[in-house]
């Protein structure tokens, strides 16, 4: 029998395995910090399934960084096209509520933007055109490069470097890796190779997913278009635009105990719409949502991100946007460590500021996934007046649950790392919640947005790494920037305004590469034992 041949490969900084929207933004964002990586993908093709259909505020503000939110912005759905939610007793039945958003164009143009917690709201795009974009953007980069139809068949860590051994086409290759990101999805080969396991529940609902082709379903939505619309006939539905036009996602729930292989997707399609509508089916996917976070978040010089991390069901789409969260946390550390201003150990930190934020978010949106109407009365569908005062009834619960659900404002700026090692001053807080927010500097949380005279956001006038923001003009900062210097740490030295006291309540902030405040004070602070801290060689070691 011919045995494959072996052969070796130079040095990589950073292998990321798997191409999807964390992989990418990972890659991207070691890039941008002159991290040489690459990125290697099992599949030839992207999948043909739509997957996740919003890419968060929060993760709008990342690709905004990155120089992404327009493009990103762009694509999907057409500008004009209203990214309203209704729900209805079917497609052609009642309406029963409905919540009218900004579309792309509204938020290109700016439309109401002094009201915004963002510079960038979140945005409904399929991943099927998110990961295009990102792949596109990641080809034009120095030092990235991407591999499809490269598998990841063993690790073989040692003391300085990983061994990643890859097969291309029976070619097997040994990279010799100084790190590994496994951001390869639910079924990791790296998080397989580690030993990891998930901890959770199993099965909260199962789904059928019916990707059709249907001008015939996009005439019908056209009379009063949405993004999704639910609607509440046998079983719960939601019909998910994917392209505005003919192209919908029919996504049906069930209990986690169905058999759900005795479903049609023909007949789940019709009891949604109300009628026969014609189409093509062009994928079929009978999946499972779940609520799972992984043991450990890393081992050794190998890290797990995304759904390699942690998945749940997709309330939201929360799993793909937490997974772009973790590739943005990781991402500067391992930048910090490749350049020599932190040590080894602050890698320490990715797990104990990624892993909190990981179970929370599972547990709320386990929680927001098993309430999601419940005891829904069939009198919504009867004629006259009861059906009237049933939809009514279902209307009211509907307006105290769902605004929540789909601008998760808590979501995207509530997570924090107020407990982390790499924080100065931050203090314990209630857990993670999808309905609020403070819209003041917290340690440990992302820095609120504010828009400046320039039309620029607060967030837009920070550094690429360590960013320190002066309220007060009066207040020296020598003593920050001769320590940073010492110490080789990339620190810009930013003036805000003071008309945002109550926002920005110290004279002093400290910002992290990743948008989030490290620490708050006066001008009576010990700059070199903070950033001592903050770039994981605690205080009490400085000599």
């Amino acid at each position: 029998m011919k045995q494959p041949s072996i052969r070796k490969e130079d040095r990589i900084d950073v292998l990321v395995v798997g191409a999807g929207p964390a992989g990418l933004t990972l890659a991207i964002d070691l890039a941008r910090r002159g991290v040489a990586c690459r990125v290697v993908e099992a599949t030839e093709q992207r999948t043909v399934n739509p997957r996740c259909n919003t890419t968060s505020a929060r993760s709008m503000e990342i690709f905004r960084r990155l120089g992404l939110a327009g493009e990103v912005r762009r694509a999907g759905l057409p500008e004009d096209y209203p990214p309203s939610i209704q729900y209805r007793t079917t497609l052609l039945g009642e309406e029963i509520f409905r919540m009218d958003m900004l579309s792309a164009g509204d938020v290109l143009a700016g439309v109401g933007k002094e009201d915004w917690p963002t510079p960038e709201p979140q945005h409904r795009i399929s991943q099927l055109f998110l990961e295009p974009v990102l792949e596109r953007h990641a080809n034009t980069l120095p030092g990235l490069e991407i591999e499809r139809g490269v598998r990841l068949v063993e690790l073989r860590q040692h003391e300085d470097h990983v061994e990643a051994v890859v097969d291309r086409d029976g070619t097997t290759s040994v990279l010799r890796c100084a790190y590994v990101v496994g951001c390869d999805g639910a079924h990791s080969t790296v998080r397989r190779q580690l030993g990891i396991r998930y901890s959770g529940v199993d099965a909260i609902q199962k789904f059928v997913s019916t990707f059709v082709r249907s001008p015939e379903l996009g005439r019908i939505i056209a009379r009063d278009p949405a993004w999704t619309t639910w609607t509440h006939n046998r079983r719960l539905a939601s019909m998910i635009a994917i392209d505005g036009d003919e192209l919908w996602l029919n996504h049906v729930a069930f209990p986690p105990d169905h058999d759900t292989d005795q479903e049609d997707p023909e007949q789940l399609l019709r009891e949604a719409v109300g009628a026969e509508v014609q189409h093509e089916i062009l994928g079929l996917v009978r999946w499972t949502g779940r609520q799972l976070v992984a043991d450990r978040y890393h081992d050794g010089r190998v890290f797990l991100a995304g759904d390699a991390a942690h998945i749940w069901i997709p309330v939201g789409g929360f799993g793909m946007n937490a997974g772009i969260q973790d590739a943005v946390t990781l991402g500067w550390m391992l930048a910090a460590v490749h350049h020599g201003w932190a040590p080894p150990e602050l890698l320490n930190a990715y797990e104990k500021e990624r892993k909190p934020v990981g179970e929370q978010f599972a547990g709320a949106v386990g929680s927001a996934a098993r309430a999601s109407y419940a005891d829904v009365s069939p009198d919504i569908h009867l004629p006259g007046p009861d059906g009237e005062r049933a939809r009514a009834e279902f209307a009211g619960r509907l307006a105290t649950t769902e605004p929540h659900r789909y601008s998760p404002d808590g979501f995207s700026f509530g997570y924090h790392y107020a407990d982390s090692p790499l924080v100065v001053g931050g203090e314990p807080q209630a857990a993670i919640d999808m309905k609020g927010f403070q819209e003041r500097a917290q340690v440990g949380f992302r820095l609120p947005h504010a828009w400046l005279d320039d039309d620029r956001s607060v967030l837009d006038a920070l550094g690429p790494d360590f960013t320190l923001l002066r309220t007060d003009e009066g207040v020296d900062v020598g003593a920050w920037t001769d320590a940073a210097r010492e110490r080789g740490i990339p620190l810009d030295v930013v003036d805000l305004p003071a008309r945002w006291p109550d926002r920005y309540p110290t004279a002093l902030l400290l910002v992290r590469p990743d948008q989030h405040v490290a620490w708050m004070g006066e001008a009576d602070a010990s700059p070199r034992e903070l950033l001592h801290t903050v770039t994981g060689r605690p205080a009490a070691h400085e000599q």
